[in-house]
């Protein structure tokens, strides 16, 4: 490369330049020369790769939470070497929620929320229960968090639910009742703050109009934006796997929306249940795993894009011989959530014979979308599986997770877990009511 060429260009038209290119082809031209290096290593340059390359929330959760001085670069490449997470039990005092999976965990305004799910005696729970983890609660090991019961009565009991945040209410569709019955009804939850240390929830039934996806549970759900609800699959009546998407569209706030069925256009995910939808920016999300129609288990990962004038499914086939190191096995029952630094953290899950698991992974999601747009070498950096340190929750599935909103902190709650099993036991199915706060591992 002539550098006389290039610095004809002047300093910010190269930087114009370098803000378009990989980080990895950023490093490449540093590396040519002192000048080259220099111009490479601008914090300006930096940020705005992290906030291409992260999101511009996650960048905004930096400042706050992590920068405190440390160059952009730096940030950048540590995030990009995250190999470990610190996991620990939480310390509650009080009445907790009852041991569960297949409910709903949700963190809004400050609060962990747990709705519904299905218990010992196949009960399917109508609680909700909630704790404060804002302000720091619950990070320093001598604190302890206490559970409160919030009323119930609406939404029924039911597991294999979704519940997804838009702003600062939830948004509740389908799942399984106590008489087996899959349901669509769509709900609203409204958070109410009226004073230090409690809160409720205030649900109504949304207004839809004539149109409503069929009635299912253990389908997939994200919300892309706080505007719009993604749902797909799950299992339908008679126990059939789906494979339809529906996008719910809010209009007047989210005092009334619509549903609307993608056509059946292009290359499509197999049926699916117990597999997750991950939002990952702009008006993309990533689907992963679940089990299929045969009961078989799923380590697929999809790519959908709701561009302005199109929706559009596109699996992400790598070559296994081009990656380096291990790839996460099908699983269903599983969860993936979006973290600071655009990855998404995949933990637990079950095998074909619903034996349960305790690893972590991420998925690079810049890598992904390089990978996506032809960059075939980036499959190597795709998968990494975490090491975890501290308190690790142990192997489990259909559990609860969440993110809180810097973007590097996990909540995880409930699930089954594997036991020994009991004479008059024929499954050795136990349910988990702990609760655990997975954190990333950053050198800064």
């Amino acid at each position: 490369m002539d550098a006389g060429a290039v610095g004809h260009l002047g300093y910010d038209q190269v930087l114009s330049i370098l803000r378009l290119l990989p980080a990895e082809a950023v490093l490449s031209f540093a590396a040519t020369c002192r000048a080259f290096r220099d111009w490479a290593s601008s914090d300006v340059l930096w940020e705005a790769l992290c906030r291409r390359d992260w999101g511009a929330r996650a960048a905004a959760a930096a400042l706050v939470d992590w920068r405190c001085g440390v160059p952009w670069r730096r940030l950048y490449a540590e995030v990009a070497r995250l190999s470990a997470l610190q996991a620990r039990r939480l310390q509650v005092k009080g009445t907790s929620p009852r041991p569960r999976a297949s409910h709903s965990l949700n963190l809004v305004a400050g609060w962990l929320l747990v709705f519904g799910g299905g218990c010992e005696g196949g009960r399917h729970l109508d609680d909700i229960w909630a704790t404060y983890v804002g302000n720091g609660a619950g990070t320093g090991s001598s604190n302890v968090l206490s559970w409160q019961q919030l009323a119930s009565g609406t939404p029924s009991g039911r597991f294999g639910h979704s519940c997804v945040l838009v702003g600062d209410a939830l948004v509740l569709f389908g799942g399984i009742n106590d008489r087996g019955l899959r349901l669509n009804d769509t709900w609203i939850g409204e958070i109410i703050c009226e004073e230090p240390g409690r809160m409720m929830i205030s649900w109504r039934l949304l207004q839809i109009g004539p149109l409503a996806p069929s009635p299912r549970g253990a389908h997939a759900a994200c919300c892309i934006d706080d505007k719009l609800i993604v749902i797909h699959g799950g299992i339908g009546v008679h126990g059939s796997r789906l494979g339809d998407t529906w996008l719910l569209d809010f209009s007047d706030g989210l005092r009334s929306g619509s549903w609307r069925q993608m056509g059946d256009t292009g290359p499509l995910p197999s049926a699916r249940s117990g597999h997750t939808l991950t939002w990952i920016g702009d008006r993309r999300m990533v689907l992963f795993g679940g089990r299929g129609s045969e009961y078989e288990v799923l380590s697929d990962v999809w790519l959908f894009d709701i561009g302005d004038h199109f929706l559009q499914w596109k699996e992400q086939k790598y070559n296994l011989s081009s990656i380096l190191g291990e790839l996460p096995s099908p699983r269903a029952g599983h969860s993936a959530t979006f973290l600071f630094g655009g990855k998404i953290l995949v933990y637990g899950g079950e095998d074909k014979e619903r034996r349960r698991m305790d690893d972590f992974w991420i998925l690079d999601i810049p890598a992904l979308l390089q990978f996506e747009s032809g960059t075939r070498k980036m499959a190597k950096r795709m998968w990494k599986r975490l090491r975890i340190d501290g308190q690790s929750p142990n192997c489990r599935s259909f559990h609860g997770a969440c993110v809180d909103t810097s973007g590097y902190r996990v909540y995880v709650f409930g699930g089954m877990v594997d036991a020994l099993m009991h004479p008059a036991e024929s499954l050795g199915l136990r349910f988990d009511g702990q609760l655990y706060q997975v954190e990333l591992v950053l050198h800064l």
